[in-house]
Order: C-alpha cells, then sequence, then structure tokens
C-alpha cells in the first residue's frame, strides 16, 4: 500500500490495530498467537480498506486451516475502519521455528 506523508499516521495506527488482532488468533495445538509464531507474511492495505494478508500454516495439511482462516477474518472485518479481509495461504517460503518472535520462542520454551 503506497501511502503519502499526510495520511502514513492513519496507516500506521490501522496496522497496528490489524496486528493486535492476530495476536488474538491462536492455533488451538499451540498457546501461541498466529502472528508470533511467524504465520502472518504480508499485510495489505488498499486505500478502500481492503485488507490483503499472506499468511502459512506450521504444517501443510492443517486439519483446523479453515477454522483459523475464518477466525481471522471475521476479527480482521471486525475493526471499524476494515472494509473486507482476503487471507491468501502460501507456502513460499516454508515456515519454520526461525519466523517466530522471541516471546512465542520464550512461551515455548525454545530459548
Amino acid at each position: 500500500m503506497e501511502e503519502s506523508a499526510n495520511n502514513k499516521p492513519q496507516f500506521l495506527d490501522l496496522e497496528a490495530k490489524i496486528i493486535d488482532t492476530l495476536r488474538t488468533v491462536y492455533d488451538p495445538e499451540i498457546p501461541v498467537n498466529v502472528y508470533d509464531l511467524g504465520l502472518i507474511y504480508k499485510i495489505d492495505v488498499d486505500d478502500d480498506n481492503n485488507v490483503a494478508i499472506d499468511m502459512t500454516l506450521t504444517a501443510p495439511n492443517c486439519p483446523i486451516a479453515d477454522d483459523i482462516f475464518l477466525d481471522i477474518k471475521t476479527k480482521i472485518e471486525g475493526i471499524k475502519e476494515i472494509k473486507s479481509a482476503n487471507i491468501n495461504l502460501v507456502f513460499e517460503p516454508a515456515w519454520s521455528t526461525d519466523m517466530m518472535s522471541e516471546e512465542a520462542r520464550s512461551i515455548l520454551d525454545m530459548d
């Protein structure tokens, strides 16, 4: 999303809201949210506040993938400023534990 200097602060506020919201979505088998797990690869917001998120899974055959996608879509579209959300599943690059935040690594005792 290209932003002019005038609306950059609004975009940053919206991006922070999106990230905060993503931090409320968990894989039920892992006690860490999808954002800190490193599953979110890209967040794009267009000029009409439509959100496109590229994300991956810890395993390609995740049996609850649809539930996670629906949870993300519902919660992102629940942000007042957001018009719509589209979740794109990608597998490149392949996810690894190196993509996890320090907080996630600590929670999972991987330090």
